[in-house]
């Protein structure tokens, strides 16, 4: 299979694109990450979301830590060919770092950031170090 389809993308001049994770039944935002050339057709080959971690400058496939895999059960591209939506299926129900099914938490109310979902598991017990790490 060609991958002309990669050409299609308007990528930004660091070579990335945005890409939203969006879960595929209730359609919820659950986050917003980078993908590369290589994220995204990994993406679509494993049909598991693989992101360009811009702090760490690597490859990052979503859940390889925790487990919280997202299975991809469509990618879609918009009408500017700048950002992509995958509509996911969230193993785990998680898909924040802080443990709560979305990254999008906070609600702006009376001029302050309220934090209105609850933490559904604790990180310390998604991200455990072995032991033999400090």
């Amino acid at each position: 299979m060609s991958d002309d389809w990669l050409k299609k993308v308007n990528w930004s001049e660091d070579g990335l694109v945005c890409a939203i994770a969006q879960d595929a039944i209730s359609g919820r935002v659950l986050m917003v990450a980078w993908m590369n050339r290589e994220a995204l057709k990994l993406t679509f080959q494993k049909s598991e979301a693989v992101y360009w971690s811009r702090s760490r400058k690597k490859l990052w496939h979503k859940g390889e830590e925790s487990g919280h895999i997202q299975k991809v059960k469509q990618i879609r591209l918009d009408c500017d060919s700048d950002v992509i939506l995958l509509q996911i299926e969230q193993q785990g129900g998680i898909a924040c770092h802080t443990g709560r099914e979305s990254c999008f938490y906070k609600e702006l109310a009376n001029g302050v950031w309220v934090e209105k979902d609850v933490v559904l598991k604790n990180p310390e017990e998604i991200y455990r170090k072995p032991e033999n790490e400090s």
